[in-house]
């Protein structure tokens, strides 16, 4: 478990891990749509 001292470094990492994560999904399923489309085609 961590530590009262680690609470606001751990906050800190997972919002920007949060951040990353909700930019990082959409952009890997367009880049997989246009490689399944240019496939197909």
């Amino acid at each position: 478990m961590a530590s009262g001292n680690d609470m606001k470094a751990h906050q800190g990492t997972y919002g920007s891990f949060i951040a990353l994560l909700k930019w990082t999904v959409p952009l890997l399923a367009v880049i997989g749509l246009v490689v399944i489309v240019l496939i197909s085609s």
